[in-house]
């Protein structure tokens, strides 16, 4: 799956957080000025498309809903983002957290348990 644009994300924390809507109850959760609906119809239509969302038809309406998860969208975009940026190397990514301080030392002993804990219950 491809990386969400803004407005792409947008949409999608809304059905992620609300379930399923029509575009036109999708409006009502935006502030003024609100997006046109018909913007949001071709957003909602890219998305379905590229497999983010699905339908249940009513009529000659569609109802849309989430396809994936928030968590496996994230899950995936860290997956890419080590894929390319990192080249699979994870501590890699450890060590920028570490080195911009992003991360502090007791985070990473609490990681540390973590990683200890999961291997112990894998046995």
């Amino acid at each position: 799956m491809k990386k969400l644009t803004n407005k792409e994300r947008e949409v999608m924390e809304l059905y992620w957080l609300h379930g399923p809507m029509f575009v036109r109850e999708l409006l009502e959760h935006y502030e003024e000025p609100r997006p046109h609906v018909n913007t949001l119809s071709t957003i909602v239509r890219r998305l379905e498309r590229e497999g983010y969302l699905g339908h249940k038809q009513y009529g000659s309406t569609y109802q849309y809903h989430a396809l994936i998860s928030e968590q496996d969208y994230a899950k995936n975009n860290i997956f890419r983002l080590v894929d390319n940026y990192v080249k699979d190397s994870y501590k890699g990514i450890v060590s920028t957290f570490l080195k911009e301080e992003k991360l502090s030392v007791e985070e990473l002993r609490d990681l540390l348990c973590q990683v200890e804990t999961y291997e112990k219950s894998k046995k």
